[in-house]
This record gives C-alpha cells, sequence and structure tokens, in this order.
C-alpha cells in the first residue's frame, strides 16, 4: 500500500484536491480551487504543491485516484487512475456517514441526487440521478446570476434564504433562468429577493426532476461547492424538502433539529475526491 494518496476531483469549474492516509483515512492536506478552464494547469500546479508540502515523500511513496468530468484525459499524463463520480461520491458517504439515505450533490454544471436503499436481506444499493441536457439549477447558474445581480462579495455568505418575496424564475433552462433574473433586476427588485427566487428555483427543479418520482430518505446530505458556501441555499432545501416528506406522507424526525436531518458535513466540497481515493484503494487492495 502506498504512503499517501491523492484523490482529485477535476470538475466543469473547480479542481479539488486531498491527501489522505491510506492506513488511518485521515486527511492530511487539501485545497480547493476556480481552474477557469484551465484544468491541467491547475491540476499540476496543485501536484507541485503536494509535492512541495510533502518534501520526505518520494514518488514511489504516492498514489492518485482522479474523477470529475475533466479527469480523463488528465490520468495518462499524471499516472493517476480513473474512479467515475458516482461511484466516489457514494462510497465516500457510505464510508463517513453510514446512516445517510440520500445525498444532493451540486456542482460547477452537475447536479445529482443519491438516495441509498436496502433490499430485503439489508443489502445497500446507491440509485443516482444526474442532469444530463443542460446546467440550470446548477452552480454554473448560480455564479451567472450572482454576477448579474452585482450583490457585494460578504452577502454570499450572509444572506438569508426568506420566501416571503418570491418572485418565479425558469430553473428548466439556464438561459432563461439568466433572462428571468435580468427581468427581475429591470424591474427594481431587490437582490436579496431575486437570490432567495434563484435559490427556490433551483430546489425545486432538482427535487422535482432529479428524484425522478422518487422520495429523498432522511438524513439528507449536501454535497458539493454551492451547497457548502451558500446559506441560504442550504436553508432552502431545509425548507422544502420537509414540505415533500410532509405532503408524500413520508415519516421524518420531526422532533429533532433540521440542521441534523438535512446537513452539510465537513469537507463538503471533497467528497469525491476522498471518494476516489477510498474506491481506488478499495480495487487494488
Amino acid at each position: 500500500m502506498p504512503k499517501l494518496a491523492i484523490g482529485m476531483d477535476v470538475g466543469s469549474t473547480t479542481v479539488k484536491a486531498v491527501v489522505m492516509d491510506p492506513t488511518t483515512k485521515e486527511i492530511l492536506w487539501s485545497d480547493y480551487q476556480r481552474h477557469h478552464t484551465k484544468q491541467p494547469e491547475y491540476v499540476l500546479s496543485m501536484l507541485e504543491t503536494i509535492v512541495a508540502a510533502f518534501p520526505g515523500s518520494s514518488s514511489g511513496d504516492w498514489r492518485m485516484f482522479l474523477t470529475g468530468s475533466g479527469s480523463g484525459p488528465l490520468c495518462g499524463p499524471t499516472g493517476g487512475k480513473f474512479v467515475q463520480e458516482v461511484n466516489a461520491v457514494s462510497l465516500a458517504v457510505e464510508h463517513l456517514h453510514p446512516d445517510v439515505g440520500s445525498v444532493i450533490e451540486l456542482g460547477g454544471q452537475d447536479a445529482k441526487i443519491i438516495i441509498f436503499k436496502k433490499s430485503e436481506r439489508g443489502e445497500k444499493t446507491a440509485i443516482a440521478s444526474m442532469n444530463d441536457k443542460c446546467a440550470s439549477g446548477t452552480g454554473a447558474t448560480i455564479d451567472k446570476c450572482f454576477l448579474k445581480v452585482n450583490a457585494p462579495p460578504e452577502m454570499v455568505t450572509s444572506l438569508h434564504f426568506d420566501d416571503s418575496k418570491l418572485h418565479h424564475v425558469a430553473a428548466k433552462c439556464g438561459v432563461f433562468a439568466e433572462t428571468d433574473i435580468v427581468n427581475l433586476i429591470k424591474n427594481g427588485i431587490p437582490s436579496n429577493e431575486v437570490l432567495c427566487s434563484l435559490a427556490d428555483a433551483i430546489v425545486l427543479q432538482n427535487l422535482s426532476v432529479l428524484t425522478r418520482g422518487g422520495t429523498l430518505k432522511h438524513r439528507v446530505l449536501l454535497l458539493g461547492g454551492p451547497n457548502t458556501y451558500l446559506p441560504f441555499l442550504q436553508e432552502c432545501w431545509r425548507l422544502r424538502i420537509p414540505q415533500t416528506w410532509d405532503e408524500r406522507g413520508y415519516e421524518w424526525p420531526k422532533d429533532r433539529p433540521i440542521e441534523e436531518t438535512i446537513f452539510v458535513p465537513e469537507n463538503a466540497q471533497y467528497y469525491a475526491a476522498l471518494g476516489a481515493v477510498l474506491y481506488g484503494l478499495h480495487e487494488e487492495a
């Protein structure tokens, strides 16, 4: 077994990397960078940083695993092994949170929902669904709308979700969503109302489309950059998911804090990179 393992998630807008101790599964180093369409350059820069951070290690001490939409062409040059993204995320969740029933991950240009189901024999399987036609309801749409709203940087982390003044935003298409956002701005709608309307549209779109008619099971894990860094988006999930549960007669623990039932774990933005290492090492064992 290698002394150190690198997991790298090369996405459509960001590169996420972790260095893990293969024995203890401890994260020794991590980083999250927007690559500005320069995936190979940022991967190389991260690898150089990792090598510098562990000066006592030689190349024989490392094993590398890559996942994400942009990772395929980089496996050859880096010597890394490709791990399919849903497999990576599913394994990371099962390893760190075996009691979780569902996962919602938003990336730069993709969104995925994973629902864990148990057979009569107690065997657990992951049923995954991803957007496949449009980047609507993802981080890219949120990024573009933040720019159009011209919101100050501090609003990203300070804004709270408020459903008292929501406006129509067409979340089925990223272009239509941007058009609606522009029209709201032209009509003088405040930035906070515009962004809350966008969050609501994204949440309802993903809940109606990506669940494929199924029902999320508690506990629900929120992963990916948007879910990690945008509190108002987290709060929207915590409002809308229980509403769907109540509408469908699904039993969920109403006596517990909603932040425990629908939650963002530590290192939520790194789960695919973490899972790539866990999956890769498991296959090689």
